[in-house]
């Protein structure tokens, strides 16, 4: 199916009157630690305006004041409570690991925490420095086979090994048939392409505008609010996300230069209203 309104159609479903926040999923987002707090904020802003029912986010002390001026909508608990990290950790229907997460020691041991502790009924996206970190992780075993990828070029040759001219639609088949049955690969790059198995979707939108920090802090916030609710064909719900993302960046780019993320984030409601509307007439 092309990346067109009508994919857009097919995920995004009208809600049913008797629903209530449960039905709409249990998101977990993991990172911000300093000095890359605004990176999760940016996430968790897309995942609730996306419409996840729970979004929960475990990140530096220090950071949750902040978040919750910007966005009282989510919880927040420290990144360094074991037993709330646990029990968030198994009550989740996504986790989000990455934005803003580094690449220390603690990092490391975050990344391994959330391996050990998913569950295949879960669904796991590995975004940003996280990505560096797993590729520096010698010996890696996934309990989920619900699994999403979200590296730029330069992420994913640290992941593959492929170099970045090298990077064609054959060969990274080739590199996400080593990660678990099913993973979802969404290729960053000015030609984004979302890979699962032997299928491919190219996202035919999004520009230059894009090239600005948080962005895809954003677009993994959205990828995780859309897993969350429209899980009947996750590689449909993530290449609409990712459609959907750079369609609203090219919309607002009609009358500005460059355009911020969070612009991005204040959009998705609208439009996911107007695609729920049109797809009723």
């Amino acid at each position: 199916m092309e990346t067109t309104k009508e994919l857009l159609q097919k995920v995004i479903n009208k809600r049913d009157n008797d629903s209530y926040k449960g039905t709409y999923g249990r998101v977990l987002l993991i990172g911000g630690l300093y000095p890359y707090g605004g990176a999760i904020i940016m996430a968790a802003t897309a995942c609730v305006n996306s419409g996840a029912g729970l979004v929960t986010v475990a990140t530096d002390k220090e950071n949750i004041m902040p978040l919750h001026s910007h966005l009282p909508e989510a919880m927040a608990f420290a990144i360094d409570d074991l037993p709330l990290m646990k029990q968030n950790l198994e009550a989740s229907d996504v986790i989000l690991i990455g934005p803003g997460l580094g690449e220390s020691s603690r990092s490391k041991m975050l990344l391994k925490q959330v391996m050990q502790v998913v569950s295949d009924e879960q669904i796991l996206i590995i975004d940003g420095s996280a990505l560096n970190v797993l590729a520096n992780i010698k010996q890696v075993h996934f309990e989920t086979n619900h699994l999403i990828l979200t590296p730029h070029q330069k992420e994913w040759e640290r992941l593959s090994g492929i170099t970045i001219a090298e990077q064609t639609d054959e060969k990274t088949k080739e590199a996400l048939s080593h990660f678990p049955n099913n993973s979802i690969l969404v290729a960053k790059s000015h030609e984004t392409s979302v890979f699962q198995g032997e299928h491919d979707q190219k996202i035919e939108a999004g520009g230059p505008h894009q090239s600005i920090g948080g962005m895809g802090d954003t677009l993994a916030g959205m990828i995780a609010g859309f897993s969350a609710q429209f899980r009947e064909n996750l590689f449909d719900t993530v290449v609409a996300a990712t459609y959907l993302h750079s369609l609203i960046a090219d919309e607002l780019a009609l009358n500005a230069y460059v355009v911020r993320p969070t612009q991005i984030s204040s959009e998705i409601p609208r439009w996911m209203r107007q695609i729920v509307d049109e797809e009723k007439n």
